[in-house]
């Protein structure tokens, strides 16, 4: 149990590592963000969910229930911005060049993962708190 605590604040930590230069990038070409509507949102998704991710992974690391709090008001956020805890495992197919397939197989892999991270971090908390 507390192992599983701290992977998901790996994977969080993760997360942050691989999203820091998206994150800077966008911040510093605001102007630069096109004026799609859906392209608007995902921006402005993005940059809390950037913060977010430190604050979960510190509460997970700590075993504090804000971590797991946190972590319950970023799940839908992660969906609508693909920010997935497994979703370092879709840079695979660009290292390893293999086809587009390879992604799509990934992507969805990611998408169920995080349904089962929350799962498991519901049952997690139960079990602490």
């Amino acid at each position: 149990m507390w192992l599983a605590i701290r992977i998901f604040a790996l994977m969080d930590i993760i997360s942050i590592g691989l999203l820091a230069q998206p994150f800077w990038y966008t911040i510093t070409h605001l102007d630069e963000i096109p004026n799609q509507v859906l392209s608007q949102v995902r921006v402005v998704l993005t940059l809390p969910m950037f913060i977010l991710l430190f604050v979960s992974s510190i509460g997970l690391m700590l075993f504090k229930k804000f971590g797991f709090i946190v972590y319950y008001i970023q799940f839908p956020f992660r969906l609508i911005v693909w920010i997935f805890s497994v979703g370092f495992i879709t840079l695979l197919p660009e290292l390893l060049n293999l086809s587009q397939t390879w992604f799509d197989i990934l992507f969805k892999i990611c998408f169920i993962a995080e349904f089962f991270r929350l799962y498991f971090t519901i049952k997690i908390q139960r079990e602490l708190f």
